[in-house]
């Protein structure tokens, strides 16, 4: 089970609790990790990703093992860490302001 760590606004959205855990098929990537997300809480779609080109809203960063993934490509492996459940997948929202 991957374990995925959401902000408070898609929380809300998804009506779920700060921590979300999904089995994922095949290889865990930034891509299938999402799908699957967005599989099981539809209402998610286009929240994230761009119903369209499917790239990373620009106000939300992923974050896993200490370190920003968000510049990652889509379909590299995640670490171990995230595969295996030990270490969760971070969606964190951007502070903008003025």
């Amino acid at each position: 089970m991957i374990r995925i760590i959401l902000p408070y606004h898609l929380r809300n959205l998804a009506g779920v609790e700060k921590e979300v855990s999904l089995p994922i098929e095949g290889p865990v990537t930034q891509r299938s990790l999402l799908d699957a997300l967005e599989a099981r809480y539809p209402m998610l779609r286009g929240t994230i990703r761009d119903h369209t080109t499917q790239e990373r809203r620009p106000l939300l960063r992923y974050f896993a093992c200490g370190e920003d993934l968000s510049f990652e490509a889509a379909d590299a492996p995640l670490p171990d860490e995230v595969a295996s459940g030990r270490e969760p997948f971070r969606i964190v929202g951007a502070v903008a302001g003025g």
